[in-house]
């Protein structure tokens, strides 16, 4: 075993990971000034242009000094492919690079939360604290939004012309619009918000964290590698941290906080040595605390799409014939922060129930205004459009392992992508659904023309296989440190406290019970404010009236 490193300073709390939830709790717990806080982050600041760009999202993802840029093992059912798994490296965390898509999930998701043995989690207990983060100047006077929180919500100020034709074609196929994806009912098809302001990317590092930087009670330590939780028996005492060449530990007085997301808080508490026994004596890791659920349960959204080409040079895209336009659209938003840069691309949505009998929409469907090329990614050159469909509640799990006692090394990562069968039927039917509105009298003037999965792939067992070769998660890994008050293999409790250990708690959204059938940005951020509330002993928020 290596020698211990030297002792550094001592905080009441100190927090791992500086993401969307990290960046929450710091905040909130150093709200009180005689409260000592520790926010340490793997990656820099984020003070890289492409973050705070709306519409260069796609560049964010693809700049390796703020991504992490993990990979999962080769997935059988996946064609033997090794799927991307893009997760932020960065002050902000994965809010730092991802869609800045503003979605809460179906209600009814909050109580498969509650069956799963936790009480206090159903969609009633937590919409106050979905509004206590929201600021959302739309839908004023709304009891289900508030205008007061740290976190701006709104509707992009100029979609894309092409959206219009989208609306139309939902409405021709008898599908319902919906008025409010993050209401009581969010089903159907329309424009949906993002976490945008004044033509910024919002993060809960630009929104919680920023203001939060000036009280001299927070410390933040940014490309600072955590190695390892300390213990003194089985009670979380401190961090050995690697920054700068140097190792030290930190030492914490009241508890310790892991938010490194789905990926990265299972890999710290094996490295700690909190995880299946067998597994950490393999890779040499001394074993603390037997709980064989660690990196379990690991679900995500599956996703495959139509896409189109076109000559119309109506959707987003860079070509010569587009030139001038690109031109004007870089000067406005230098100078004002609008038009397409201020867009996040995704303008427009629909959650949809593709079978009977189901009890809530099954598939999402993704409207893109621009080119899909992954020999371009990130540029959008040519013009085309897309329907990605997203299968919303996955059956299959995977697991997360170490593939080394390393810190620096990435873990083995394999969600088992279409490993239950019924996998598949949600993401065939989203398909044949996307060719209707692509079909539809309303993209007619486009002229498009399909190049995947092609007009040659036409029955179910042919769009199968095309899914296979093609479909690519939507980045909303969850579930691999998964909480349950009455499930005793669970890794963490209803509060949140890893099991089995004292003043360790993780806090992101790797302790999903089960995904929300949407994006988990807001739910993350919802799950940090409760879990702030958790570590200061406050009592809960009253639930919202039926």
């Amino acid at each position: 075993m290596a020698p211990a490193p030297p002792k550094g300073e001592t905080f009441d709390y100190i927090v791992v990971g500086a993401g969307s939830a990290g960046c929450v709790v710091a905040a909130r717990l150093s709200e009180n000034p005689s409260t000592r806080v520790c926010l340490i982050e793997a990656g820099p600041r984020d003070s890289h242009p492409f973050i705070h760009i709306p519409a260069m999202v796609g560049a964010a993802i693809a700049t390796r000094a703020i991504n992490w840029r993990f990979l999962t093992a080769p997935q059988p059912q996946l064609a033997n492919r090794r799927i991307p798994v893009p997760r932020g490296r960065v002050i902000g965390g994965s809010g730092s690079i991802n869609g800045m898509v503003y979605h809460r999930g179906q209600p009814s998701d909050y109580e498969d939360w509650v069956a799963a043995g936790n009480p206090g989690w159903s969609y009633r207990e937590v919409l106050p604290y979905f509004l206590r983060s929201e600021r959302n100047l739309f839908y004023a006077g709304s009891p289900y939004h508030s205008s007061n929180g740290p976190m701006n919500v709104k509707f992009v100020d100029r979609p894309n012309s092409m959206t219009a034709a989208f609306l139309t074609a939902m409405a021709a196929l008898g599908f319902s619009p919906c008025e409010d994806f993050a209401g009581p009912n969010p089903e159907g098809y329309g424009l949906r918000q993002g976490t945008i302001r004044d033509g910024r990317r919002v993060s809960t590092a630009t929104a919680y964290l920023r203001p939060a930087r000036t009280r001299a009670n927070l410390a933040v330590l940014t490309d600072a590698l955590v190695e390892r939780v300390v213990f003194d028996g089985r009670r979380a005492v401190g961090v050995d941290v690697r920054q700068g060449g140097e190792r030290k530990r930190l030492a914490a007085r009241a508890e310790i906080v892991i938010s490194g997301g789905t990926i990265n808080s299972p890999q710290i508490l094996m490295l700690s040595g909190v995880g299946d026994g067998a597994h950490l004596r393999e890779v040499g890791i001394e074993v603390v605390h037997d709980l064989p659920s660690v990196g379990t349960h690991l679900h995500d959204h599956l996703a495959a799409a139509v896409l189109m080409e076109m000559r119309d040079t109506a959707s987003y895209g860079i070509s010569v014939r587009t030139l001038p336009r690109g031109a004007w659209n870089l000067l406005e938003y230098a100078v004002g922060r609008k038009g397409p840069l201020a867009s996040n691309v995704f303008e427009s949505t629909a959650f949809l129930r593709t079978a009977d009998g189901l009890r809530r929409p099954d598939v999402q469907i993704v409207f893109q205004t621009a080119r899909r090329n992954r020999s371009t990614f990130p540029l959008p050159l040519g013009h085309g459009f897309a329907f990605s469909a997203v299968s919303l509640y996955p059956k299959s799990r995977g697991r997360i392992r170490l593939a080394s006692p390393d810190p620096a090394a990435h873990p083995d990562i394999d969600p088992n992508l279409l490993g239950d069968p019924a996998d598949v039927a949600p993401l065939v039917r989203g398909i044949q659904l996307g060719r209707k509105i692509a079909q539809s009298a309303a993209f007619a003037r486009y002229r498009a023309r399909e190049v995947q999965p092609g007009p040659q792939v036409r029955d179910e067992a042919a769009i199968a296989d095309y899914i296979r070769r093609a479909s690519g998660t939507v980045h909303h890994p969850v579930g691999t440190c998964y909480m349950s008050g009455t499930d005793v293999r669970s890794v963490v409790d209803s509060q949140l406290r890893v099991r089995g250990i004292e003043a360790l708690r993780v806090v992101d959204a790797s302790v999903f019970p089960s995904i929300i059938g949407g994006n988990t940005n807001a739910p993350t951020v919802m799950v940090a404010e409760r879990g702030a509330d958790m570590l200061l002993g406050r009592p809960q928020l009253p639930a919202f009236p039926e």
